[in-house]
């Protein structure tokens, strides 16, 4: 059977959860006894999230294969359950890098560089050798953004291209889009759903499947409106509603039958996805549990996307212990500042968990609080640099001396002797290096 590749987009607005539902049909497929690969195309002009602001893109996820990628891919995981790696994550920035890379070798042998076909040509080549390397049955790729903006534009018009020339029993395109709601007239409108599928349709990609997303029910009525207008049967409007925990979400879209759409229209015969473990799972989420609070310490507490791996990773594991997670958010420069409302918090937890980060503002903060775990036997989780803070809060207690640190802290001051190092580089690591 020759490699089957699923393409979701996502129109009208940014957010819609074109993450969750692709992971979420993966789910589907995988239960139903298919090999699944998930990819992310994301069209930003950086070559990957690693340099780029938490505030603005949340977490980095970091791959296997040491790739720091978008965080996205942390949902592909946990709910496939498969490894991934870079080749799941691509970029204009990647892309353009490696076109021009070519073009200084003389590869195209002085020809001009065009959008299409060498920067389309790119983006194909990296959705084929996914499907190759990786030995997928399916591979689902994830187009960031939205349709319309103009940076989506080349991988869009590469897809394009891939649909005509794999064929229609090999392709699929899943398109998500925003029924918004208005109060006043207590209804959810289809304009905008209708306008973003006729824009698809103008660069020459015709949804099989539409997913339209809603805060409320969306009737019959609806549903055979959006098929009408959108030009697809209505068995594929799939509607998307939010619901309070993104693990229903694969079983809400199996109840419209989604996984045997999928499979009827890529002729995978016939599937019936085996999902009790996740029925379980759902079970033990709406279950009443008594709640576990839990304080994570860091800089970036603002944006609860900058640690969603963490914290997922958290309410999976209160799940399986028949509890609730409830999060407490500690800004670690007002543990520095003695901000009594947060330290009151802070104490009110049952464990506290101090993850990655960069930088020294704020660390202090965090040996403050893993130093009250010490001494109050509170459980503390330390990942990446709160496994450092950990390390050197311990040291200063046992040896007596505050001006521990770790060489990370010191690097471009080099102010504090090397023998006040309790952690240190690796040869080599602090070196200057290209990402």
């Amino acid at each position: 059977m020759p490699t089957k590749y699923i393409f979701v987009t996502g129109g009208v607005c940014s957010s819609l959860g074109k993450g969750i539902a692709t992971a979420s049909i993966g789910t589907l497929l995988k239960a139903s006894g298919f090999k699944v690969f998930t990819q992310k195309l994301d069209p930003y002009l950086n070559v990957d999230p690693g340099t780029m602001s938490p505030f603005q893109h949340g977490e980095v996820f970091v791959t296997d294969d040491g790739a720091e990628t978008d965080l996205d891919l942390g949902h592909y995981e946990r709910f496939i359950g498969e490894h991934l790696s870079e080749a799941s994550s691509v970029s204009t920035g990647k892309i353009y890098t490696t076109v021009l890379e070519k073009e200084r070798r003389g590869d195209f042998l002085g020809g001009t560089i065009q959008i299409i076909p060498h920067i389309t040509g790119e983006i194909k080549r990296r959705i084929l050798d996914a499907g190759k390397k990786s030995g997928a049955d399916i591979v689902l790729c994830e187009i960031g953004g939205t349709v319309g903006d103009i940076e989506g534009q080349p991988f869009l018009e590469a897809i394009r291209q891939l649909g005509r020339e794999l064929g229609k029993e090999n392709t699929l395109f899943v398109h998500l889009t925003l029924l918004p709601y208005l109060k006043a007239a207590k209804e959810l409108k289809t304009k905008p759903t209708q306008a973003s599928v006729r824009e698809l349709r103008q660069i020459g990609i015709h949804p099989d499947i539409i997913m339209p997303r809603a805060d409320y029910p969306i009737s019959q009525e609806i549903l055979k409106k959006i098929a009408l207008f959108c030009d697809v049967d209505q068995k594929a409007v799939i509607p998307a509603l939010t619901s309070n925990s993104i693990y229903k979400v694969p079983l809400q879209l199996q109840e419209y039958k989604i996984a045997q759409l999928v499979a009827k229209k890529l002729n995978l015969g016939k599937v019936s996805p085996r999902m009790k473990d996740w029925k379980e799972l759902v079970e033990k989420i709406e279950s009443p549990r008594k709640p576990l609070k839990i304080a994570l310490v860091g800089k970036y507490t603002h944006l609860e996307d900058a640690y969603i791996s963490v914290i997922e990773s958290l309410k999976i594991a209160c799940y399986h212990q028949g509890r609730s997670l409830k999060t407490a958010w500690i800004d670690s420069e007002k543990l520095e500042k003695k901000n009594k409302k947060t330290w009151d918090e802070l104490k009110a937890c049952d464990g506290v968990v101090v993850p990655g980060g960069f930088g020294t503002r704020g660390c202090e903060g965090k040996v403050m609080a893993a130093k009250y775990c010490r001494e109050n036997k509170i459980p503390y989780l330390g990942l990446c640099l709160g496994m450092q803070i950990m390390t050197i809060e311990y040291a200063r207690y046992a040896l007596k001396d505050n001006e521990i640190t770790s060489e990370e802290f010191d690097e471009e001051s080099n102010k504090i002797s090397k023998d006040k190092y309790i952690i240190h580089f690796l040869p080599g690591q602090h070196k200057e290096r290209a990402k």
